[in-house]
């Protein structure tokens, strides 16, 4: 990586942490997952300002802080086998392969051309556990369930069902909810089959949930 990478990596870090997170373990994925291998060449010189950049499809790649933010509550652990709903730009999911390795991964993208290029900048950074699929993640993914952890990447109307039954008992899942202005993101932890304790984590702004229990 060149050294200029680095000291805006070390830049970007410090604008987290004085934003309130202090978790060295996500420092030390963003130090080993450079965002400017998943954003389009386009925007490069802006791979580590601490805001959104368009990956096409009228969608995004997050915030820094705000992935920090959501990982932070997600509690990752090694091991640990995980759901994440909207591959986007893939960088976010290549941040949870590392915080978990050698657990499994799994990210459902309905677009398809975000699917290709998620799919093409996870190979760039030679984590082989995570699975990258074309689907409606609005229905998460049975095949592979249940989870220990789950993370939504994009607002839905409230979290679906389907995907609330996939997670462990005792498992997280985070999600922003609401729409436009209105959204919360949300921590929910499993009690048993039918019971969950949440979690209000304050106000964020994603693009809408595709698919059949997401936004129309």
């Amino acid at each position: 990586m060149k050294n200029n990478y680095k000291y805006k990596i070390e830049n970007l870090i410090n604008e987290i942490k004085d934003m309130g997170i202090n978790n060295e373990k996500i420092f030390e994925a963003i130090r080993a997952i450079p965002r400017h291998k998943f954003v389009p060449k386009e925007y490069l010189y802006q791979a580590y300002s601490n805001y959104p950049l368009p990956i096409g499809d009228n969608q995004t790649i997050s915030q820094p802080y705000t992935v920090a933010y959501m990982l932070n509550f997600l509690e990752l652990k090694k091991n640990d086998k995980v759901l994440e709903i909207g591959a986007g730009s893939g960088w976010s999911v290549a941040l949870i392969g590392f915080l978990v390795k050698p657990g499994k991964v799994y990210s459902i993208e309905i677009l398809k051309s975000l699917y290709e290029f998620a799919s093409k900048n996870i190979k760039k950074v030679k984590l082989n556990d995570i699975k990258v699929i074309h689907a409606d993640g609005s229905q998460g993914l049975q095949e592979y369930a249940p989870y220990d952890k789950i993370v939504l990447t994009a607002a839905s109307p409230s979290i679906p069902k389907p995907i609330l039954e996939q997670l462990k008992v005792n498992g997280i899942l985070i999600a922003p909810v609401g729409f436009g202005y209105g959204q919360e993101m949300v921590k929910i932890i499993k009690i048993n089959k039918n019971d969950y304790r949440e979690e209000r984590l304050g106000s964020f702004i994603f693009v809408p949930l595709k698919g059949k229990f997401g936004y129309k």
